[in-house]
C-alpha cells in the first residue's frame, strides 16, 4: 500500500528527551505537504465546517504520488479529489484524536461524515494512538479492522518520507501530534494561541501540562500546524510560540 510502519526508537529516544534537534530531511524535496482550511479550500457551503475553521492536512512523497489525510472529517470525497488534482493517491488517515471535527460522527445535533465516509471510497488504515482506539470507535462507529494502533515515537513511512508519532496526552487520552521535515502537526494539544480544551470527556489536564513541556523543548525553528484557525496566522516557528504563547507561562 506504500504506507509502512517502522519501530521508531531513534524518534521515541528524541520525544523522551524533549526533541533537542531535528533529524536530517535528505528527502524534503520530495515531501508533499497542504493545509487545507475546512469551509474555504474544501466543504464550501457546509456551516459547521465554515463555523469549526479545521485544518486537514495532506502528507506525502511527490515521487511516489502517495499521502496521508491528517483529520478528514468534512467532505471527505472532496479532500481525496483535491489531492488527486496534485496526481497524489490517499493511501492512509492519521487522526489526531476522537473528536467528531477531526474523525467524523455526530456533533451539536449534526453529522459530520468523516473516516467512516471516506472508507466508502478507499480502503486505507486509520493509524491512531492506542489510548484513542474505543473512543475512535465510539465516535466513527468504524470496523476495528481498519485501525491501526500506534505507540509514541512510531514512525510511519509514506514513500520515502517519515513521519514521526507523538503521544500528546490532555485534550484527549490519545491525542497525537505529527513530526516531519521541520513540522509540528499538532491537532487540538497546541494552537499558535492557547491550547486544546481540558474539561472535555477524557481531558486531564495535568497530561497537558506534561505534553505542553516536552512540546515547548521542540527545535525553535519547528513551524507549528495547529488543528483549528484560531488565530490570524495559519502557522508560526515554535520559538515564538513559546514566546508569546500566554499558555506556557510558568510552565
Amino acid at each position: 500500500m506504500g504506507v509502512s510502519l517502522a519501530c521508531g526508537l531513534i524518534g521515541a529516544s528524541a520525544y523522551a528527551a524533549g526533541v533537542t534537534e531535528n533529524a536530517p530531511a535528505p528527502n524534503n524535496d520530495r515531501l508533499y505537504f497542504r493545509q487545507l482550511l475546512s469551509g474555504r479550500d474544501f466543504a464550501h457551503g457546509d456551516q459547521l465546517a465554515e463555523q469549526m475553521v479545521n485544518f486537514v492536512y495532506a502528507i506525502g512523497d511527490r515521487e511516489t504520488g502517495e499521502c496521508v489525510l491528517v483529520d478528514p472529517a468534512y467532505a471527505p470525497a472532496e479532500l481525496i479529489d483535491v489531492v488527486a488534482a496534485d496526481d497524489m493517491t490517499v493511501t492512509g488517515v492519521l487522526a489526531t484524536h476522537y473528536h467528531p471535527d477531526h474523525v467524523g460522527g455526530s456533533m451539536m445535533g449534526m453529522e459530520i461524515d468523516g473516516i467512516a465516509s471516506l472508507l466508502n471510497k478507499i480502503d486505507c488504515p486509520i493509524h491512531i494512538q492506542a489510548d484513542e482506539t474505543e473512543w475512535v470507535r465510539k465516535t466513527t462507529h468504524v470496523s476495528p479492522d481498519h485501525l491501526v494502533e500506534h505507540g509514541s515515537g512510531d514512525v510511519l513511512s509514506v514513500g520515502a518520507i517519515d513521519i514521526t508519532l507523538l503521544h500528546t496526552p490532555g485534550h484527549t487520552p490519545g491525542s497525537q501530534c505529527f513530526l516531519v521535515d521541520g513540522k509540528l502537526v499538532a491537532g487540538d494539544t497546541l494552537f499558535l494561541d492557547g491550547c486544546g480544551r481540558t474539561d472535555l470527556p477524557g481531558s486531564n489536564g495535568a497530561h497537558m501540562i506534561e505534553s505542553l513541556q516536552r512540546l515547548a523543548k521542540v527545535p525553535g525553528d519547528t513551524i507549528l500546524y495547529p488543528g483549528h484557525q484560531y488565530s490570524a496566522a495559519p502557522s508560526a516557528r515554535m520559538d515564538h510560540v513559546v514566546q508569546h504563547n500566554y499558555i506556557f507561562q510558568g510552565l
